[in-house]
């Protein structure tokens, strides 16, 4: 081989081990999209048990196009920032309760008004259905990927609760617009971190928790509650978002299999936390002797009365932005109806 065929080779060699060096991230990086999902709750709680759900569905539907990466417990975003936090870009997924932040998302806050659900299947389907109808402005700066709320609010209690006689005066933890509903009830709200309650209620500064019954397991609060009463008062919506310009990245089949994973991810998330709930009070039978009790049905039937005005405060409230409050409400209760008959 002469010297100017030599060089030529050796050249052309170069140039393609040089490329060698490029093209193996280049391809790897057009072929896996890795999406980094924050959430809130300890990675056994529900909310988390349905994004590991949704990740490996994904990740399943797309032949392993995209990877998920799952962060719960705050780990990359703590649970007010979660929505700002996907709007800026700090993740491309999050999970978060819109009662976090009052006033922010009105449309989702008729769901959490104390209109009586029997049922998160029920009350995440209602959610998901009206946030369609409306095509909620509370979330035009990202994409929507699903909805859910938790189980309906109950009692969890030191002593047992058997009437509404029982609560006058009672000292409950109880979050967000609960406090209201616990209030209007007749026992005393109280605010503090769940993880402070157990303690709280063995030290008898609380005689208990409002919340769904689930944690009775989850948060070991059998232990500390030895009653539960069901009273249904209201449940907490959540949303799964992703950051917009994120969305606007990903190929059409990516795009067509989150869609379609939309409506079945709240459908799952609800019948799934609706079965755990009976998981866990069986669960808590059977260590604890763990009692649940029911409010006679007339006093049952007094609630919705005594929970009206804030209702009432509602539409007025959300009225005034420009919405129409009576009517997304008219909805919401609809919506319940709907599901409540199709899922008894």
């Amino acid at each position: 081989m002469d010297s100017k065929r030599l060089m030529a080779t050796i050249t052309a060699l170069t140039i393609f081990l040089g490329l060698g060096l490029f093209l193996p991230h280049y391809s790897y990086s057009q072929a896996t999209i890795t999406l980094k999902y924050a959430n809130f709750p300890p990675a056994t709680t529900f909310p988390c048990v349905q994004m590991e759900r949704w990740a490996k569905e994904v990740e399943k539907r797309t032949k392993g196009k995209v990877k998920v990466q799952t962060f719960p417990g705050g780990t990359l975003l703590p649970a007010k920032n979660i929505f700002d936090g996907v709007i800026s870009g700090m993740a491309d997924i999050g999970n978060f309760a819109m009662s976090y932040q009052p006033g922010r998302f009105p449309i989702s806050e008729a769901i959490d008004l104390p209109i009586g659900f029997t049922s998160a299947k029920a009350a995440s389907l209602a959610l998901y259905d009206l946030i369609e109808k409306y095509n909620a402005k509370e979330f035009e700066k990202v994409k929507l990927l699903t909805l859910f709320t938790c189980p309906p609010a109950d009692f969890m209690t030191s002593k047992p609760v058997k009437s509404l006689k029982d609560l006058k005066g009672m000292e409950l933890r109880v979050s967000g617009t609960g406090a209201d509903v616990v209030k209007r009830l007749g026992a005393i709200p109280v605010a503090m971190p769940q993880s402070e309650t157990p303690e709280a209620i063995q030290r008898g500064v609380v005689k208990g928790i409002v919340s769904s019954m689930e944690i009775l397991k989850d948060f070991n609060f059998a232990a500390y509650c030895p009653y539960a009463t069901e009273a249904n008062l209201f449940v907490v919506s959540f949303a799964v978002v992703m950051n917009k310009d994120k969305w606007n990245s990903l190929p059409p089949d990516v795009k067509k299999v989150m869609d379609s994973l939309r409506r079945e991810q709240a459908e799952w998330t609800g019948k799934y936390v609706d079965d755990h709930v009976k998981e866990a009070l069986a669960w808590s039978k059977q260590k604890y002797n763990h009692q649940l009790l029911e409010l006679p049905a007339a006093e049952k039937a007094q609630i919705p009365g005594l929970v009206k005005p804030m209702i009432d405060d509602y539409i007025k409230r959300v009225t005034a932005t420009g919405l129409p409050g009576d009517q997304i409400v008219k909805d919401a209760y609809a919506l319940k109806a709907k599901y409540e008959k199709r899922y008894k």
